[in-house]
C-alpha cells in the first residue's frame, strides 16, 4: 500500500507541474522575471546558453529539497515529490528544448499529429516577442484547434 501511494503521490506531481509550468511561464515568465525569459523569444546572443535557462534552477532546488528532507527521514513523500518534479523537468527538457527548439538534433522526423500540433502551439507562442500577449500551452495541453492535418 505505501508503494502505492508513493506511486500516485508521483502522478499527482507530474500533474501538477503541467500547471506550474503553465503558471510560471504566463505570471513570473512574462512577468516580474521577464528580463530572463526576455532572451528565449529574442535571440540577442550568441551562447548556447539563455538567461532563460536559470528557471530550471529554481524547480531543481525544490525538487533537491525534496530528496533531502526524504533521506533524512523529515518528509515521508519527498521521494516521490521530488521524482514527479524531476520527471517533468526531463520530460519538457526533452519536449521544449530538445524536440521544440532542436538545442540537440535529435526526433527531427517525428511528424505524428501530436507533435506537429505541439510545435504549431509553440511557434504560435513565439510570435509574440514582446513581454504581453505571452500565450503558452502545457506540453500535454495542446488545444484541439492546433490539431490539422
Amino acid at each position: 500500500m505505501e508503494m502505492i501511494l508513493q506511486i500516485i503521490v508521483f502522478i499527482i506531481t507530474f500533474s501538477v507541474m503541467e500547471f506550474m509550468a503553465w503558471f510560471t511561464h504566463k505570471y513570473v515568465m512574462h512577468g516580474f522575471l521577464w528580463k530572463l525569459h526576455e532572451d528565449h523569444h529574442k535571440k540577442d546572443h550568441n551562447s548556447w546558453f539563455e538567461r532563460n535557462d536559470t528557471f530550471f534552477i529554481f524547480y531543481a532546488i525544490v525538487s533537491i529539497s525534496c530528496f533531502y528532507t526524504w533521506s533524512i527521514g523529515a518528509f515521508y513523500l519527498g521521494l516521490a515529490i521530488g521524482l514527479g518534479i524531476l520527471a517533468y523537468g526531463l520530460a519538457y527538457f526533452i519536449v521544449h528544448d530538445i524536440f521544440i527548439h532542436q538545442r540537440f538534433k535529435l526526433f527531427r522526423n517525428i511528424n505524428n499529429k501530436y507533435a506537429k500540433a505541439v510545435r504549431r502551439a509553440h511557434k504560435i507562442h513565439h510570435k509574440h516577442v514582446g513581454k504581453e500577449k505571452g500565450e503558452c500551452f502545457g506540453m500535454l495541453a495542446i488545444p484541439w484547434k492546433y490539431f490539422k492535418n
